[in-house]
């Protein structure tokens, strides 16, 4: 879900520290930023409760948990079954996020595999859910610019 909050130069100056040191105390932040605690631990509240910070779970590795083969399933479903579907895709463990897509494929699927064979289980699990009509997978083969907010929140303090 998208956030609701819109953020500004203090918003982002937090942002910023968080990103530099995500294990941070309110105090540490506060004295990093030059804010008082009470200003931090409000503005915190109010990134929480817009759902502008995402889950931790986007900082682990899947190869750590011996998921070290990524790939991106562009999928074309039934639109009448679309919420089956992703009702569906959301209890295979190997699914990390889906997301709706306009253009050439429905959905998005990335998926995190063990193996080969695994990629090709996962693959068919998801080609056996009904209604969803073709899928077209594509291996991760490197990474070549990992996932990245800092550049965004340095322009809006420009």
């Amino acid at each position: 879900m998208p956030s609701t909050h819109r953020a500004d130069q203090i918003d982002a100056r937090l942002l910023l520290a968080l990103a530099e040191s995500p294990r941070a105390t309110t105090i540490a932040l506060a004295d990093r930023i030059g804010l008082s605690r009470n200003t931090v631990q409000s503005r915190m509240g109010k990134l929480d409760d817009s759902h502008a910070l995402r889950s931790f779970e986007r900082r682990i590795d899947p190869a750590i948990l011996g998921y070290p083969l990524q790939a991106y399933i562009l999928t074309n479903v039934t639109q009448r079954k679309l919420a089956r579907v992703g009702a569906a895709l959301d209890g295979i463990p190997e699914v990390l996020e889906v997301l709706g897509l306009s253009g050439v494929a429905d959905l998005l699927i990335h998926v995190a595999v063990r193996d080969a064979d695994d990629l090709y289980r996962v693959a068919g699990d998801i080609l056996g859910i009904k209604g969803v009509k073709r899928t077209t997978t594509a291996l991760v083969m490197r990474e070549m610019v990992d996932y990245r907010i800092t550049p965004l929140v340095e322009k809006l303090i420009d």
